[in-house]
């Protein structure tokens, strides 16, 4: 296997296939603090893409309850137990990816889930850690806690799906970096289903295909954001192009919340593909549990966003302002703005303006409640 350098893992790390970047990479931020859990995404993922024979378990988009929540079935305990332990030394990542801890005659360690896994999506919803107790008191992190991660495919810069497919009908597309599973090639193998640690592809037994997020990329190409992206009620989205740190521009909101203030950060770097959905982590946490999902960086990230910055509050204002793609943005005398390819899309107010009226109306000579 050659070597590909991996900025998320801080050095190189095996791979089936030489480094090819595409000329863009799609990528995604989302904010798990605003995540409500109303399954919006969730709905339109599924009635756009996934309302066919053999589709009725699929979602490619899940929203599921952390710590108990999995779809499928304890994916990320399995895939963890994969890589055996879990060692970072600094932010340089020790221990095996999915590539390395392959046995012997193998490619890559995964497993691919039983027909029952895929059953039950909303296991462990709003269920938290624990009892809270008698007279309890708010603090930071939480006593008992819970939170919601919302998941699509990461669209990895090194796929494991892709990887893992002895027909070569998974590719990932030169012009923004988005997997996609040639029908036409796909034998039904379920490798790539066995591969990826995040189980996002997924075997359709009516056409005996695999099938996985397409990332909506008819409307990435027309600079429109995908629905999942569109529709979230949280605004805890926002989707555009990542680069590389050292190409990193800090006018661009992904970069800029990836790499500038590094408050996004990718849920289990550790596998070794390198995905490109990035994560605001929850600040109510306990922080041991959240350095196993997001790696080390995790600290500072929770740091940072509890600073509230102005720049970052202005940008994360954006999410959910506009339905397309952003790739620049602006935080000037209170306002955030958005662009892309240099075009004005949208101004939001960082601060929402509040106007209190008087209980008496002088004018209309009436008295009413003081509301806002």
């Amino acid at each position: 296997m050659p070597k590909v350098p991996n900025w998320q893992l801080d050095r190189d790390e095996f791979y089936k296939y030489e480094s090819s970047p595409p000329q863009k990479q799609i990528g995604y931020v989302f904010d798990t603090n605003k995540c409500i859990a109303c399954q919006t995404c969730t709905v339109a993922c599924k009635t756009t893409w996934t309302s066919g024979k053999g589709e009725e378990y699929m979602f490619w988009n899940n929203v599921e309850t952390k710590p108990y929540g999995f779809y499928p079935l304890a994916w990320d305990v399995k895939a963890l137990n994969k890589i055996g332990n879990v060692e970072w030394q600094g932010t340089a990542y020790q221990g095996k990816t999915i590539y390395e801890a392959a046995e012997d005659g193998e490619e890559i360690a995964g497993y691919v889930p039983d027909e029952e896994d895929w059953a039950r999506p909303n296991l462990g919803e709003d269920e938290v850690t624990k009892a809270v107790d008698h007279k309890a008191t708010f603090e930071l992190p939480h006593s008992s806690w819970m939170f919601y991660l919302a998941r699509i495919c990461n669209h990895c810069s090194y796929p494991a799906c892709l990887a893992a497919c002895p027909r070569q009908a998974i590719y990932k597309r030169k012009e923004d970096g988005i997997v996609l599973i040639d029908q036409s090639r796909c034998r039904g193998y379920q490798k790539c289903v066995g591969a990826c640690p995040y189980k996002k592809p997924m075997y359709n037994a009516h056409t005996g295909r695999s099938e996985k997020c397409i990332a909506c990329y008819p409307l990435i190409e027309k600079g429109v954001a995908p629905r999942c992206v569109q529709t979230c009620i949280g605004k805890i989205r926002m989707a555009g192009f990542v680069h590389p740190p050292h190409q990193a521009e800090a006018t661009n909101p992904i970069d800029y919340l990836v790499h500038e203030a590094k408050v996004a950060l990718p849920l289990y770097p550790q596998f070794g593909t390198m995905p490109n959905v990035f994560y605001v982590p929850p600040i109510h946490v306990e922080l041991p549990y959240l350095r196993q999902m997001f790696g080390p960086k995790v600290d500072a990230a929770v740091e940072t966003y509890k600073k509230r910055d102005p720049q970052l509050v202005g940008l994360l204002s954006l999410f959910g302002s506009t339905d397309h793609l952003v790739d620049k943005f602006e935080v000037k005398d209170g306002k955030a703005l958005g662009f892309l390819n240099n075009e004005h899309l949208v101004t939001v107010p960082v601060k929402e303006p509040v106007i209190f009226r008087m209980s008496k109306d002088e004018n209309l000579d009436v008295v009413r409640p003081s509301i806002t």
